[in-house]
């Protein structure tokens, strides 16, 4: 059988990075894309693309592709402040143009990965399915969702995934700050919280990007995915810390409290993405087969394994 090759979009971050060194070792020839010079493996065929927001010509990229993976896109985490304009010019018209430009070179499949903030805002009080109406509440969200609408109108076969916050090595954002209160000694609020939020360790987004490959059934299909249980900022802060051999002592203050002191440290955003219940329905996807292959305390000590020396971080990408 031939081997398949994958061209992978933001290959050099958070998720492009271990998703193409996944991909080596499952057997596929791997084309990743940047808008810099990175050093990659040497089977990797690496290539420099123009900033998203500007026309690309993705002709030469995908000659000889037979799957596109794209990852990249501008995070809300990283863009709070960001335009309107630009999320749509990056998320939604870049990945449309993309997207065109697979169907018309013959692409076998364009796998996109979207995000949770495309059908939902940063909680929900039930648990969150892909049969649910979309109701993005963010600039953010609604670029991916209309991303997600080019990408199915261009003709190209497709799969979409929804994910969760993700959290791994050399990750950044907001659900950092979790984590450097982890490393800290000081008693945290933690038992103050009892709201269930789903996380995603990066080798079970990887793992069920593998799946869909290799299982027609997801083309055409979009995907919430998380890991198997959600957790409970507490249970976050508890892993973590028993992972690196300390205790967590916790105190139970009043969450207005909380929220009040949140806003004076100038962090009322993490507030309204800790606070309430964001809970997804993984069935759909594990209907098919799939499964984690970490849970979420496994996930967050490989991560604290992986980062070694250094401090690690939590991307919120949602």
């Amino acid at each position: 059988m031939d081997i398949k090759r994958v061209l992978v979009t933001g290959a050099s971050g958070f998720v492009g990075r271990p998703l193409v060194d996944a991909l080596l070792r499952a057997g596929y020839a791997v084309r990743a894309v940047t808008r810099r010079a990175v050093a990659f493996p040497p089977a990797v065929d690496a290539q420099i693309i123009p900033d998203l927001k500007d026309p690309i010509d993705w002709a030469p990229f995908l000659q000889g592709v037979n799957v596109v993976i794209h990852v990249a896109g501008l995070a809300h985490g990283h863009a709070a402040n960001e335009r309107y304009s630009e999320f749509d010019q990056i998320n939604w018209f870049g990945t449309q143009q993309l997207a065109q430009a697979a169907k018309a070179a013959g692409v076998g499949r364009l796998v996109y990965i979207s995000s949770v903030r495309a059908q939902v805002g940063a909680s929900a009080e039930h648990p969150v399915r892909e049969t649910d109406e979309p109701q993005p509440t963010n600039y953010y969200g609604r670029s991916k969702l209309a991303a997600e609408t080019a990408v199915a109108a261009s003709g190209v076969p497709f799969t979409i995934f929804r994910p969760v916050v993700i959290y791994g090595p050399n990750a950044k954002g907001n659900m950092g700050s979790l984590l450097r209160l982890a490393r800290s000694s000081l008693p945290l609020p933690a038992a103050s919280f009892t709201n269930r939020r789903s996380v995603l360790g990066i080798d079970n987004l990887i793992s069920a990007i593998i799946f869909a490959l290799k299982n027609p059934a997801t083309i055409g299909e979009t995907y919430l995915i998380a890991d198997p249980v959600p957790v409970t900022v507490g249970e976050i802060l508890s892993i973590l810390r028993v992972a690196r051999g300390r205790s967590l002592t916790t105190l139970r203050l009043p969450l207005g409290l909380v929220r009040m002191l949140l806003v004076l440290a100038g962090r009322g955003d993490l507030w309204s993405r800790i606070a309430g219940d964001l809970v997804v329905d993984t069935g759909k996807l594990e209907a098919l087969g799939w499964r984690p292959v970490k849970d979420t305390a496994q996930g967050l000590a490989a991560m604290l394994n992986d980062e070694g020396a250094r401090a690690p971080m939590m991307r919120q990408v949602l």
